[in-house]
């Protein structure tokens, strides 16, 4: 009986340890040189959801012909049109068909930012909220191409690209949101573990500093010796991390889709994508910043988080967990209206420091990833600027 119970306790002790581990069948796809480690590893399962999620992309209203882009400006047939005046009366109308499926709630239509007695008339806020994504979008096809127009798809984004299908897109963030306060005090966001930031117990809401604010991501360092030119706090640390985790879950990706093992810090040895991604980090505060926050007096408090401050985005907000969003399915040739021109006020993706155009440590200058400016000459962040 003993001999028994004692290879019971040999076989169920190792299957509590592996208790942890994800079962079922994996993917493996290797994405850097032999023995490097970086390989994405993906449960079978979560690759065929995160496909399906990508096919879900809706059709135009109806077709958009040649000859319809032509004719009549919005503007002159139309009162009070500031952003998309213009493009064609047949255009436009085609355009204000596809946000309204996008965004709008069925019973309500084309009343959700209209009043259907004067549709010139901005008294209902959604409208004046929408004129604002509208240059947003705008701004993001036009002077963030490093970021949204990245692979060989060019995909751009559109409405559908973060709302599919709800007036408030499905995954956004606010200040204060999981930091209870509790018999021992306020836990400052520790220990109280978000699906944001893959339920890390470290700092849970690294938005606010990271996506909205500019302090740096930066942790590693050239020497192991405090200097003037880094030192990093551990909080600082603690909040990387989390935005790491929530930005490796928001594109259903291992660290090794940016990082080479090797040296996390080093952009010599990182893929392409992390130059994406660093582009990707500031247009969100653009984003954030120069969009959302500027519409801090128009939203209602339903439209507002714990902290009191309007609902912002994150990576997940369009990405949610492909890497590319929609799989990279190249929505935005349907809708050229929303390429673009940008907006006066739009802001261009910053050039990195003059210190990349002299850095020996780059990422590989490949042109289908990597980013390029105004001119198409090929831009990326110096070695001292780093996202990990």
């Amino acid at each position: 009986m003993t001999r028994i119970l004692s290879r019971i306790v040999a076989l169920a002790v190792p299957a509590l340890l592996l208790a942890g581990c994800q079962v079922g069948t994996k993917i493996v796809e290797q994405t850097g040189p032999r023995g490097t480690g970086m390989d994405q590893v993906a449960a079978k399962r979560d690759v065929k959801a995160t496909q399906l999620r990508g096919g879900e992309v809706p059709a135009p209203p109806y077709e958009l012909t040649a000859e319809m882009r032509g004719g009549q400006r919005a503007r002159e047939a139309y009162q009070n049109v500031k952003v998309l005046g213009d493009i064609s009366t047949e255009e436009f109308n085609y355009t204000m068909a596809a946000i309204t499926a996008w965004i709008a709630p069925p019973e309500q239509g084309c009343n959700y930012c209209h009043n259907p007695a004067n549709m010139a008339s901005d008294e209902i806020y959604t409208k004046v909220v929408a004129r604002r994504m509208l240059q947003m979008t705008r701004n993001i096809n036009a002077n963030w191409k490093p970021h949204v127009q990245s692979g060989p798809e060019k995909a751009g984004v559109t409405c559908w690209t973060c709302h599919r299908g709800n007036a408030v897109p499905a995954n956004v963030w606010s200040s204060g949101a999981g930091d209870p306060r509790t018999i021992t005090g306020n836990k400052h966001g520790q220990n109280t573990p978000l699906q944001s930031v893959a339920f890390a117990s470290l700092p849970n809401e690294p938005f606010t500093t990271l996506l909205e604010g500019k302090e740096e991501i930066r942790v590693a360092s050239n020497s192991p010796y405090a200097s003037r030119n880094h030192v990093v706090p551990i909080g600082a640390a603690e909040k990387t991390y989390g935005l790491m985790m929530h930005t490796s879950q928001a594109l259903g990706v291992n660290c090794t889709y940016c990082h080479n093992t090797h040296s996390f810090r080093s952009w010599a040895d990182a893929r392409p994508q992390r130059v994406t991604a660093w582009y990707g980090i500031r247009m969100v505060r653009n984003i954030n910043n120069d969009y959302i926050n500027s519409l801090n007096a128009v939203w209602p408090a339903n439209r507002r988080g714990l902290g009191g401050d309007p609902y912002k985005v994150n990576c997940t907000t369009c990405h949610q967990g492909v890497n590319k969003p929609m799989n990279g399915y190249p929505m935005l040739k349907d809708y050229p209206a929303l390429a673009g021109p940008a907006p006066a006020s739009g802001t261009a993706a910053p050039p990195p420091p003059a210190a990349a155009q002299t850095a020996s440590t780059v990422a590989p200058p490949d042109p289908t990833l990597a980013p390029v400016d105004a001119s198409g000459k090929m831009v990326t962040p110096p070695a001292e600027v780093s996202t990990r």
